[in-house]
């Protein structure tokens, strides 16, 4: 069978991508851009992606492909229903990230509530030693035990920050899908996580419901001015309106992994949030730490074996 990796350099150089049993032909694309697409996967059985954008009109056009492996959990850029008409499996990889994602997570927190972006300026740029003070206290250093961290979106990386969180002593919500009730007593409801919260987890899928769940509206019901960090999909919140409101101080923070466009237009709004203290901006990397990659092609690997086998 031919197997067609499109986009290799979504995966770090570091990791070994060795190839499955049962592929006979292995071809490894670094990039593909969509007028690429069907020149590289002629007369392929099998496509390996994570980003490459695969549509109706390609997919009609493949006669051969039969599995589309991706190299990811998020499928939005797959047409499903296409792949489904046409026969075409779709296998994503799922709990290879956990651990990783959980640990950027509070990366970003703990980051974020005791000034560290801020603390090492001062030191790198001579700030600190121009002040004279034995130490600087500017901005507030914030601790976690106490706080109540409210988290929208309970799947495994959703319960491994909850694990985590208690062992800092945090009090942790989950929070129930707008406009529903909770479904048992492990839940809350929605407005009551966005009232109650010091800190918002965003860890839920982006579908039509979660678009821009995070809005000027969401954003007002948010009583305790929390810190908000998502490591979900970049359009569950709408950039302006998280800028709007760390200007207006309705906010403490923001830390996010994720973008609506990434790499980010230079007209994001997030970009011009650089620079304060408690805002922190990674580019897409929470699910890349080495043991994830390696998880995550061991699985990648298996799936295709198996596929073939079949």
């Amino acid at each position: 069978m031919k197997a067609v990796i499109l986009d290799r350099n979504t995966l770090s150089e570091q990791l070994e991508l060795t190839v499955p049993q049962g592929i006979t032909e292995w071809v490894v694309y670094q990039s593909t851009t969509p007028e690429q697409v069907l020149q590289h996967l002629q007369g392929a059985q099998i496509a390996i992606t994570n980003k490459v954008k695969l549509r109706r009109e390609h997919l009609q056009q493949l006669p051969s492909l039969k599995l589309i492996q991706l190299t990811a959990t998020g499928t939005d850029n797959i047409d499903k229903e296409a792949a489904q008409e046409l026969g075409i499996e779709v296998k994503n990889v799922v709990g290879y990230s956990t651990e990783s994602v959980a640990e950027h997570f509070f990366m970003l927190l703990l980051a974020a509530m005791r000034g560290l972006k801020p603390y090492h300026t001062a030191v790198e740029k001579g700030d600190w030693q121009a002040d004279g003070r034995f130490c600087l206290t500017e901005p507030s250093i914030l601790d976690l035990h106490t706080r109540t961290l409210g988290i929208i979106g309970i799947g495994n990386i959703g319960k491994a920050i909850t694990e985590r969180a208690k062992a800092f002593g945090m009090r942790v919500l989950w929070a129930e899908h707008q406009g529903k009730a909770p479904r048992n007593a492990d839940y809350t409801p929605f407005e009551e996580v966005l009232a109650q919260s010091d800190i918002i987890s965003l860890n839920c899928p982006l579908t039509p419901a979660t678009h821009h769940l995070i809005n000027t509206e969401t954003i007002a019901r948010m009583s305790r001015k929390p810190l908000l960090i998502n490591v979900a999909r970049g359009a569950v919140v709408d950039p302006q309106a998280i800028y709007d409101a760390l200007q207006q101080g309705k906010l403490l923070g923001f830390a996010t992994d994720v973008f609506e466009q990434e790499p980010p237009a230079d007209t994001d709004p997030l970009l011009k949030l650089a620079t304060h203290p408690r805002v922190l901006l990674t580019p897409h990397v929470a699910w890349a730490s080495e043991f994830a990659l390696e998880k995550l092609w061991t699985k990648v690997k298996e799936q295709v074996e198996a596929f073939i086998k079949k």
